[in-house]
C-alpha cells in the first residue's frame, strides 16, 4: 500500500514542472503575440536529463552502480546533441521560428490556441516524456550486473545519437546552402538525397528512435519490459508526423514530382539501398 501511494504522488507531481514551464511563459508570449509552442523542442532536450538525476538520487532507489552511469552519460550525450541542433536550426537564438505544425494549428483555432496548446502540446508531452524515460526509471530500481545486453543497449543508443547528429547536420548545411542559392538568386536544390538521406527519407527520426528503444533493451534486460509501451507510442506519433512532412512536401509544387521519385527510391525510415527507378 506504500509503494502505491508513493507511485500516485510521484504520478500527481510529475506534471508541475510541465504546468509551471506553461505559465511563466504565458504571460510574456501573449503580450508579445507569439505562440509559446516554440518552447516546446527546447523543454524536450531538458526533462529527461532531469528524471535521470532525480531516479539515480531517490533515496528507495537501488541499481548497479556502472549502469546508471552509463545511463547518465548517454542521456547527457543525447541532450547535448539534441539542445545543439535545436540553437543551430534557430539560428543560435531562442525560438528564433516555430513548428509549422503548432503554426498551422495556430491559425486553425485563433484565439483559443492559447489554452488549447496546454493540453494538445504541454499536457500530451509531459506524458510522452515519462513514458520514453520509463527505461531510465527502470535502470534505477533494479540492481543487477552487466552482462552483454547492456553493451547492446550502448551501441543501439550510441548509434542513434552519432546517426541523428549527422542528419540533422546534414539537413542544416542543405537548408544553409538553399538559403545562400536563394538570396543570390540561383536555382535551389530541390531534395536532400545525399549523405544519409541517400538511404532514408528520413534518417534523423531513425537516429532518434534507435536512442529511445536502446534504453528499452537497458530495461527489457532488467526483466521490466513493459516499459516499451512509452517508446512504441512514440514511435507510432512519429509515424504519423512522417505522414504529415510527406504531405507538405508535397503540396510543394516545385519539389512534388522529384520528391514522388524519391519516395519511390529511397526507404522511409531504415537506411537501405535505393530501389531501381521504375521506367
Amino acid at each position: 500500500m506504500g509503494k502505491n501511494l508513493n507511485k500516485a504522488i510521484v504520478a500527481i507531481l510529475a506534471p508541475i514542472p510541465s504546468i509551471i514551464f506553461y505559465l511563466s511563459f504565458l504571460n510574456k508570449t501573449q503580450q508579445n503575440g507569439e505562440s509559446l509552442s516554440i518552447m516546446i523542442d527546447l523543454y524536450w532536450t531538458v526533462i529527461p536529463v532531469m528524471l535521470v538525476h532525480y531516479y539515480a538520487t531517490h533515496p528507495l532507489a537501488h541499481y548497479n552502480y556502472w549502469r546508471s552511469i552509463i545511463v547518465v552519460v548517454l542521456t547527457w550525450v543525447w541532450s547535448l546533441r539534441l539542445t545543439h541542433n535545436y540553437f543551430r536550426r534557430e539560428n543560435w537564438q531562442w525560438g528564433e521560428r516555430e513548428d509549422w505544425r503548432f503554426t498551422d494549428l495556430g491559425r486553425q483555432y485563433g484565439q483559443n490556441w492559447w489554452w488549447m496548446s496546454f493540453f494538445a502540446v504541454y499536457a500530451s508531452q509531459q506524458v510522452f516524456l515519462i513514458g520514453v524515460c520509463l527505461p531510465i526509471y527502470a535502470v534505477h530500481f533494479v540492481d543487477m550486473p552487466l552482462n552483454i545486453w547492456d553493451f547492446v543497449a550502448v551501441l543501439v543508443c550510441g548509434s542513434g545519437v552519432v546517426i541523428a547528429y549527422y542528419a540533422d547536420t546534414q539537413l542544416h548545411e542543405f537548408v544553409s546552402r538553399n538559403q545562400r542559392l536563394k538570396e543570390a538568386g540561383k536555382p535551389v536544390v530541390i531534395n536532400l538525397d545525399t549523405g544519409l538521406w541517400q538511404y532514408s527519407r528520413h534518417p534523423n527520426y531513425f537516429g532518434e528512435q534507435l536512442w529511445w528503444w536502446g534504453l528499452v533493451v537497458f530495461a527489457w534486460n532488467l526483466g521490466q519490459g513493459w516499459t516499451f509501451v512509452g517508446s512504441l507510442v512514440n514511435t507510432m506519433c512519429l509515424a504519423y508526423v512522417t505522414i504529415l512532412v510527406e504531405e507538405r512536401m508535397l503540396k510543394q509544387e516545385y519539389r512534388a514530382e522529384a520528391y514522388r521519385m524519391y519516395q519511390k527510391t529511397t526507404s522511409v525510415w531504415i537506411p537501405w539501398f535505393k530501389k531501381h527507378k521504375s521506367t
